[in-house]
């Protein structure tokens, strides 16, 4: 008796499968966008599965021989710092980033940095023709002989090229225009990327090739394409920053060879983008003090960032006041005000509050509460503060500001900088050339002012 066919559709905007043919995806809200599978694509998708979930047998750990895991570098500091100290032969990396934002920039100079070294890199651009690449390498500075380009979309003909030279590293541009003639959906659909990273991921796998994937984002800032993407990956990077600023952040959100707390700075100049040498500098100004201006100290991994938290307090001529962060959590922002009411009289639910950090860094921890604080208070009493001073604390519900983490690393690098005071919940032993003023609670707040 012959074999009943299991029918899978999926679809082709998120990747959700159904058993049958849907008109709306219950999980993206997109129309018409499921389509039939056929054997070989629900084949890709079985040895996907054994791949990410690992149907081996158990053994003993007792038993298992640890793999040396050895790097290269890119002869770029702030790459090799993400990657977690440079690139390990064989591995599978994602970039994501918006568009124009610098992710072809950053890795063809990288390529040109490794091709320096003498190791073969080939750069294959499914959006650009090779014209186009070597003019931007001629400004990148990133001619080299080891450099190889090709222009191709075609999944067969790049394998046939890593088969013709021995490459060390890959770099493809991007994953969402490379397509295999054994699939019939279109380029950048969920079966092209997922099939075709998959074979990029074996081939890196089986000949120790370091490859570099660029996607798209969509447009909630996720990877576009199925979520089993960033399962198939070593490595998935985000390429951060606004075309309209100077500065780019690569942040690492996952890292099988390394920490996901680093991250790298990159500064856009007429050479393209470089590391950030003298980052320190790039996010506080220590013109003359301003009302609403106050300086926290941020940790990024293992690297402290001096910020400055910008403060707009108005009246407001609406019945409901305005609030607005950027770069600060709108949420915690609202919890301070609602502090700041309760603990200091002050009537800011007649007052519009606007905070920023300028730069364009987002702060994703609490010890930037009370430098918001700070900025707030001074923005509604017009009262300056110096730039001499730096708050780092974090605000609880009840009023109390509590220490952070690092405290010591944080004020050894505002110390470098020339600040000579620090307002803290708890004065650190180890810093002796630094006044340490400590506040531990917000109602204390008012006396500084």
């Amino acid at each position: 008796m012959a074999k009943k066919k299991t029918s899978l559709f999926e679809c082709q905007h998120c990747g959700e499968q159904s058993s049958k043919w849907l008109g709306k995806c219950p999980n993206c809200g997109a129309w018409e966008s499921f389509i039939e599978l056929n054997e070989t694509q629900q084949e890709v998708l079985k040895q996907i599965s054994k791949i990410t979930t690992g149907d081996s047998k158990a053994k003993p750990i007792t038993q298992i021989q640890q793999d040396d895991i050895t790097r290269f570098t890119s002869n770029d500091s702030e790459f090799d710092l993400v990657l977690g100290g440079g690139i390990v032969p064989g591995s599978l990396t994602l970039i994501g980033g918006s568009p124009g934002v610098g992710k072809s920039t950053l890795l063809l100079k990288v390529a040109g940095n490794i091709a320096k070294t003498n190791k073969k890199v080939l750069y294959v651009s499914g959006e650009e023709s090779a014209g186009q690449i070597k003019l931007r390498a001629t400004r990148l500075e990133a001619n080299e002989d080891n450099l190889y380009l090709l222009s191709e979309i075609k999944l067969e003909e790049i394998m046939h090229e890593l088969l013709r030279e021995a490459y060390e590293v890959v770099v493809i541009d991007s994953i969402q225009t490379i397509y295999s003639s054994n699939l019939t959906s279109a380029p950048g659909s969920v079966s092209q990327v997922r099939e075709i990273t998959f074979e990029l991921m074996r081939k890196a796998k089986d000949t120790n090739i370091a490859m570099f994937i660029i996607g798209h984002i969509t447009k909630d800032g996720s990877i576009a394409g199925p979520r089993v993407l960033e399962h198939m990956v070593d490595t998935v990077l985000y390429f951060e920053g606004e075309t309209s600023r100077e500065i780019r952040m690569l942040r690492g959100f996952k890292n099988r060879f390394g920490s996901t707390s680093e991250i790298g700075i990159f500064e856009m100049t007429n050479e393209g983008l470089v590391s950030a040498k003298e980052i320190a500098s790039k996010f506080f100004d220590k013109s003359k003090p301003q009302s609403g201006s106050a300086l926290t100290v941020s940790l990024e991994g293992t690297r402290a960032l001096i910020l400055e938290v910008q403060a707009l307090v108005c009246e407001s001529t609406y019945p409901n006041p305005k609030r607005s962060a950027t770069g600060f959590d709108s949420n915690r922002l609202n919890m301070l005000l609602a502090l700041l009411e309760k603990k200091l009289d002050l009537p800011l639910n007649h007052y519009d509050v606007f905070i920023n950090i300028s730069g364009g860094i987002k702060i994703k921890e609490s010890s930037g509460d009370l430098a918001v604080i700070a900025a707030i208070i001074s923005s509604f009493r017009n009262r300056p503060i110096s730039k001499e001073s730096v708050f780092i604390g974090e605000v609880s519900l009840t009023g109390e500001i509590k220490d952070v983490y690092s405290m010591d690393i944080r004020l050894k690098e505002a110390s470098t900088q020339g600040i000579t005071k620090a307002i803290v919940a708890t004065k650190p032993k180890s810093i002796k050339d630094m006044k340490c003023f400590t506040v531990d609670e917000v109602s204390k707040m008012i006396e500084l002012f």
